[in-house]
């Protein structure tokens, strides 16, 4: 993934960079240049942002406008990954009224990647992305239910803005979030998720600020007045809500986060300024607590139901199935686990088992290369190119009383990455209002920047916006890159296309070649396989099919050959 970061920049990013550098430049000989019109879109802006809950519900149904007035463009994505297929499993699953499925009689046929077959056939990954899909499923589709979490994501991190910066900086974080992430990044164009946990870490570090006592609060608004003047119970309830989110979608990386949110709550409640006990326990432990009991109570019965044991998620029995690389970089590599099927040995025992060695051999520059590549994805998704400009003041937000927690708990988490062999950067998600949080203080400390007399800082913060707009179409992850989709994966859709307008029933026969890419799967099916219209299933080599053909004698049977420079169907033969 380095490498393709780095084939980009070397590619057409460095044109984006370039004219920033360019439209900076100007910005500092000439910091008043267009004032009359970016100080009418301020005014609007900080009209807007006064009106905190209007604000909330305008940001969040902003992308989804938008989105949905580029269809013509940008049509419904079709899943391209792995972990897309998985989620979608789920939702079929949940959109069925079930937690799970009964094992299938002939799953050596479907056995496929990130998915369980015993001792139930469900999908290995927390639920949280696959409710959400399945609320859409039964909407309509499970991209609703992509747009809906993608919408309450940017009001949410604009909630937990409005929190900790005064209500037009807010605003600006709650902008940038939208023109970064939500409209043209992967989160809004897949399946693959990001929103859902990013909306607990938004309601987790949103809520702290409200609960903190006004006495010696350092965080107040642009009127000077106190952000709360009472704690109330509702505070709680929402902290435990994002508690719980965090929960059952990236629990690791949840667990980050509120590490030092709950030793930054537990230190204010046993000072001095907090609140009395009698107050503080009904109205604040106690919720959470409760919230908290629930989906812990939650979580043992979804394990129960799926791997047979509350303690054992259906993400740690995949991994005993299938997984000889460990997902911490501490934890003991194990012997190969070696399979029948030809593409699970390329996938586990060649793609990830190669990968992990690259990250976890143990030498120290093995390490730095691992921080760099995770310091590099997380900064090409979320910052470049105009948001790097931050880095100046860097200093100046990490001395920044207001802030200061939201660097810390952004230190933190990063730090706690770097302990997973495997990054992406969804799985910041749980950070990204923090992040946005330090981001948008950084800009206001850039506006206030003076050189010899002249408000260059206000020019400045003006490009980096401008920019944030004019390149959002381009976003690095973004749907102009086809989300590095796997070639020939595309073709399936078309095919599944074309038997579900095509009468009858059928039953895909999927063969792949000794040179098929391990990243590109075709073999994934609905939740009630034997109910569905279209059953996809693998030939392995040295494995009968006649059973599999057997049981299913009263569907049309099809072969596709997936590493075919066109792949198509044709009519099973039986050789």
């Amino acid at each position: 993934m380095l490498n393709t970061i780095l084939n980009h920049l070397a590619g057409g990013d460095w044109i984006a960079a370039a004219a920033l550098a360019c439209a900076l430049l100007l910005a500092w000989l000439f910091p008043r240049a267009g004032d009359a019109a970016f100080n009418r879109i301020e005014r609007l802006g900080a009209q807007l942002a006064r009106k905190k809950t209007p604000a909330i519900v305008a940001i969040a149904i902003f992308p989804i406008l938008v989105r949905l007035s580029l269809l013509p463009l940008i049509p419904v994505p079709v899943p391209h990954i792995h972990d897309e297929f998985s989620y979608l499993l789920a939702a079929d699953t949940f959109a069925s009224m079930r937690l799970t499925n009964p094992p299938h009689p002939m799953w050596t046929f479907f056995d496929t990647i990130h998915v369980n077959q015993n001792p139930t056939y469900m999908s290995k990954y927390p639920p949280a992305q696959g409710a959400v899909l399945a609320l859409g499923q039964v909407l309509g589709s499970p991209w609703i239910g992509v747009l809906l979490s993608v919408g309450i994501m940017s009001g949410a991190v604009l909630w937990m803005l409005q929190g900790w910066l005064p209500p037009p900086w807010a605003l600006v974080g709650g902008v940038l979030v939208t023109l970064r992430v939500a409209i043209f990044s992967y989160w809004m164009n897949s399946y693959w998720g990001g929103a859902v946990p990013a909306i607990g870490g938004a309601l987790v570090i949103g809520a702290l600020p409200r609960i903190i006592h006004p006495i010696g609060h350092p965080f107040r608004d642009s009127a000077g007045e106190s952000l709360g003047h009472s704690l109330r119970i509702r505070c709680g309830i929402i902290m435990g809500i994002g508690v719980a989110v965090l929960m059952n979608s990236r629990p690791f990386e949840g667990l980050s986060l509120c590490v030092p949110a709950g030793i930054f709550l537990a230190a204010w409640l046993f000072s001095k300024g907090s609140p009395a006990a009698s107050i503080t326990l009904p109205r604040l432990v106690l919720p959470v607590l409760t919230i908290v009991m629930l989906s812990f109570a939650f979580m043992a019965y979804y394990n129960w139901r799926g791997t047979g044991h509350v303690l054992t998620m259906p993400y740690m029995l995949n991994e005993q199935a299938y997984w000889s690389t460990p997902t911490l970089l501490w934890q003991k590599i194990r012997p190969p686990i070696h399979f029948s099927n030809p593409q699970f040995e390329a996938f586990y025992n060649g793609w990830a088992r190669e990968l992990w060695l690259q990250t976890s051999s143990g030498s120290v520059t093995a390490f730095v290369a691992h921080a760099t590549s995770v310091a590099a994805k997380f900064v090409y998704f979320y910052l470049w190119p105009e948001l790097c400009v931050l880095i100046v003041v860097t200093g100046w937000v990490i001395s920044d009383r207001r802030v200061r927690f939201l660097v810390i708990e952004a230190g933190f988490c990063f730090v706690t990455f770097l302990c997973v062999a495997w990054f992406q950067p969804h799985y910041a998600a749980a950070m990204m209002a923090t992040a946005f949080g330090s981001i948008a203080q950084a800009l206001r400390h850039l506006r206030r920047w003076e050189f010899k007399g002249k408000f260059v800082g206000v020019g400045l913060t003006r490009v980096v916006m401008a920019f944030a707009v004019i390149l959002a179409p381009f976003h690095p992850y973004g749907v102009t890159l086809k989300r590095s989709a796997p070639s020939g994966i595309e073709y399936r859709a078309a095919i599944a296309r074309e038997l579900d307008s095509t009468p009858g029933s059928h039953l895909v026969i999927v063969r792949y070649t000794p040179r098929h890419d391990p990243l590109s799967e075709w073999v994934y099916n609905r939740a009630d396989i034997d109910r569905a219209k279209v059953i996809w299933a693998r030939e392995i080599p040295g494995v009968e099919l006649r059973p599999l053909l057997d049981y299913y004698a009263g569907r049309r049977i099809w072969l596709v050959d997936a590493d075919d420079t066109s792949p198509h169907l044709i009519p099973y033969g039986g050789k």
